[in-house]
């Protein structure tokens, strides 16, 4: 996608469409009176009739007349009251979702209703996001038998009110395209079958990565793990014909390469059977995207990557598969985690904690100002809090305020659930340092606590992103979060 901005207004412009946002006064085409009068009256008609009322949502086509550019034009109504940030992305993705079911794949758009001096970022930004989501098509493989093409680049003109709005819609824009092609990467990646998907494919992905942004990028095997002491992540894939991998990627921005990073641990389960504690069928195909944590992990360092934060960033992902064989856990095994703490699995489906612990032991070494962890933990967050919010906790309210502030300033929200001593008690095990699971009910929270044994030595946080990674309105497939998140997160640390 290709995102301009320009400030002044030529209605002789070519464009396959030309979206103008309107406010419902009492002369709606005063806002746009050369239109009007170019087309003979037609916008004046329009309300008139009962048509085109302009309240927030409505659309109408204008039929193009003579001395103007456009293929087609589109009035979108915005209502009469000042929009926060929620109405205009919902007023955006129906516009998006609209120019998609027309097929339309350059446009350009005036939305002076919406573009007032403290919401035109916003409106830049949020646009370039909708249009992304609308435009996303899964291609990678397999193909379809219809014969699926890559969708064409989608270009967009934005017409600002002023040329001092200018460089500020064209910085949004830029944040909210590098936003979108990171949850494109993170989409692509999520919605890939289990069998393709594998931990070395995301090893084979990082490096790709690493080539065409510039990363540092180390990819350790069993071999190496092992050497470590990783005995919690290496008994997850002992089931699994899949080596396991530990993928670090590092993004260095900051003016000193030697600036402690911000780093970002996601879970990378490519397939979640369950393990020994087989998950039922119904549904089980969705579990390749128990790895969509490691899958917002690229996409967020993607994304700051293309917008060159001045900020280190280290990405550490332990990837593995989780399936039921002779040699795989059992319930009841005690394994020692990198730490030296072990651990008593009670139930071989509460496998994506044995990856992270460990991980976030390893993380350590970076010695980081903050450690945030993703991961599709737990089922017990989409009761709490559905498909539209991740959970977080954390060990510093700090950054767990800050991640709670990135949220709603992406769109990507989160809340927090506690972490007490009442909860860690439920991990208590007669045959090791702590169980990997907690007494029934409160499972998100007992999941959080478990990792917090391995956090003790740096700030850190953890998202619970099971109910908002994929399902709910992204339907049966990868939703992109929780990249705006973690991308805004680390824009705030910029400033």
């Amino acid at each position: 996608m290709k995102i301009q901005a320009k400030a002044s207004k030529n209605y002789q412009l070519k464009t396959d469409c030309l979206v103008i946002a309107l406010k419902p006064l009492k002369k709606i085409s005063s806002q746009c009176a050369e239109l009007n009068t170019l087309t003979g009256g037609a916008i004046a008609r329009l309300q008139d009739s009962g048509q085109f009322s302009a309240a927030c949502g409505d659309m109408v086509n204008l039929m193009v007349p003579e001395g103007v550019g456009a293929t087609q034009i589109i009035l979108l109504g915005v209502g009469d009251k000042k929009l926060d940030t929620e109405s205009v992305r919902e007023v955006l993705t129906s516009l998006a979702i609209k120019l998609k079911s027309l097929k339309v794949d350059e446009a350009t758009f005036e939305l002076d209703a919406l573009n007032v001096k403290s919401n035109v970022e916003t409106v830049s930004r949020h646009l370039a996001e909708a249009l992304g989501d609308a435009e996303y098509q899964y291609i990678k493989t397999p193909k379809s038998a219809r014969g699926n093409t890559a969708n064409k680049e989608f270009k967009a003109t934005l017409w600002c009110q002023d040329r001092k709005m200018l460089s500020t819609a064209k910085k949004a824009a830029a944040i909210g395209n590098a936003i979108n092609n990171g949850k494109t990467l993170a989409k692509d990646l999520g919605n890939m079958p289990g069998n393709v998907c594998t931990p070395s494919y995301l090893a084979s992905q990082a490096k790709k990565l690493g080539k065409s942004h510039g990363l540092k990028v180390k990819v350790l095997n069993e071999k190496d793990m092992a050497e470590l002491g990783m005995g919690s992540l290496l008994s997850v894939s002992k089931g699994s014909r899949e080596p396991a991998k530990l993928i670090v990627m590092e993004y260095k921005g900051a003016k000193s390469s030697k600036e402690a990073p911000h780093a970002l641990v996601g879970k990378g389960l490519t397939f979640d059977a369950g393990g020994i504690s087989l998950k039922p069928g119904a549904k089980m195909d969705e579990m390749k995207y128990d790895m969509c944590g490691s899958a917002s992990v690229f996409g967020a360092i993607l994304a700051a990557a293309e917008m060159q934060l001045p900020i280190n960033i280290v990405g550490v992902i332990p990837s593995s598969e989780n399936l039921p064989d002779g040699l795989a856990n059992k319930p009841g095994d005690v394994v020692t985690s990198m730490s030296g703490q072990t651990i008593e699995i009670l139930n071989t489906d509460a496998e994506g904690r044995l990856l992270l612990c460990d991980a976030l032991t390893y993380t350590k070494r970076f010695k980081p100002q903050t450690v945030i962890d993703i991961a599709t933990l737990t089922g017990a967050v989409i009761v709490a809090l559905g498909h539209q919010t991740a959970g977080v906790m954390g060990n510093d309210q700090d950054v767990v305020d800050d991640l709670i502030a990135a949220g709603d300033e992406s769109l990507d929200h989160a809340w927090q659930l506690p972490i007490k001593e009442t909860y860690k008690k439920q991990l208590k095990s007669d045959y090791a340092d702590l169980a990997n699971l907690g007494t029934p009910g409160a499972g998100t929270i007992t999941a959080a606590c478990f990792l917090s044994y391995f956090t003790e030595d740096f700030r850190w946080a953890h998202l619970d992103i099971a109910g908002t990674a994929w399902g709910g309105a992204a339907g049966k497939r990868a939703s992109g979060r929780a990249v705006p998140i973690l991308t805004q997160y680390l824009m705030d640390r910029c400033k």
